[in-house]
C-alpha cells in the first residue's frame, strides 16, 4: 500500500471490568491480564491503520504507573504513532476508573510494535501515518528515535556478545566480577 491515513484515524477504545480472576496474590489487576488487552488494542489500532491482520513483533515499553484493583473499568485508547514500511508502533494509554467514586486515573503507558501480514502470512507494506496534532507529530518522531536507538543498541550488543563468546574463561571469569560491562 503506498496510500497515507491519518493518525487519528487509528485511534480505537477498549474496555473492560477487572473481575477476581484477574487478580494477582496481592489482589490487584495481574500484569499479564493487563499486558493482554494492550496487546488486543494494538491489534485493533495497527489493524485499523493497516487494513490487514497485524502479529505482535515486540512491546517495546510499558510502564506501570500504579497498580489497578480489581472492580475497576479499564479503558484502554490506542493509536498509531508511527509507521516503518511493514510495522506500525501503537502507543496505548490505560485508565482505570473506580465506578463507585468515579475516580478515574492513567495507570500505564505502552509501546507495541506490530507487523502486518498478507494472506500468505508474509510481512506486506502499510500505509504512512499523517500525523496532525503537536501531540500525534511528538509521538511520530519520539517513535522514530525509539527505532533508530534500537537500532543502534542491537548492533552494540550483537559487537559486545561476540566479543563475550571468543574470550577465555580466564577473560569471562574478570567480567562476571566487573561492576559495568558498558564503557563510556
Amino acid at each position: 500500500m503506498s496510500d497515507s491515513k491519518r493518525a487519528s484515524a487509528s485511534r480505537v477504545e477498549i474496555a473492560q471490568i477487572m473481575q477476581p480472576n484477574d487478580a494477582n496474590f496481592l489482589g490487584k489487576v495481574f500484569g499479564g491480564a493487563v499486558l493482554a488487552m494492550i496487546d488486543l488494542c494494538a491489534y485493533a489500532a495497527s489493524s485499523k491503520h493497516s487494513g490487514r491482520v497485524c502479529v505482535t513483533a515486540s512491546f517495546d515499553r510499558v510502564d506501570f504507573h500504579e497498580p489497578i484493583n480489581v472492580g475497576e473499568l479499564v479503558t484502554m485508547i490506542g493509536q498509531v504513532s508511527f509507521v516503518g514500511r511493514t510495522s506500525l508502533e501503537v502507543t496505548i494509554e490505560i485508565y482505570a476508573q473506580n465506578l463507585l467514586t468515579s475516580d478515574k486515573r492513567h495507570t500505564n503507558t505502552a509501546q507495541v510494535t506490530m507487523v502486518a501480514l498478507d494472506a500468505n502470512g508474509k510481512p506486506v507494506p502499510v500505509p504512512q501515518l499523517i500525523p496532525e496534532t503537536r501531540e500525534e507529530k511528538l509521538r511520530y518522531l519520539q517513535g522514530k528515535l525509539r527505532r533508530e536507538l534500537r537500532s543502534l543498541q542491537r548492533a552494540e550488543y550483537e559487537t559486545q556478545a561476540a566479543v563475550f563468546a571468543s574470550a577465555s574463561e580466564e577473560e569471562l571469569d574478570r567480567l562476571l566480577t566487573t561492576p559495568t560491562l558498558l564503557t563510556k
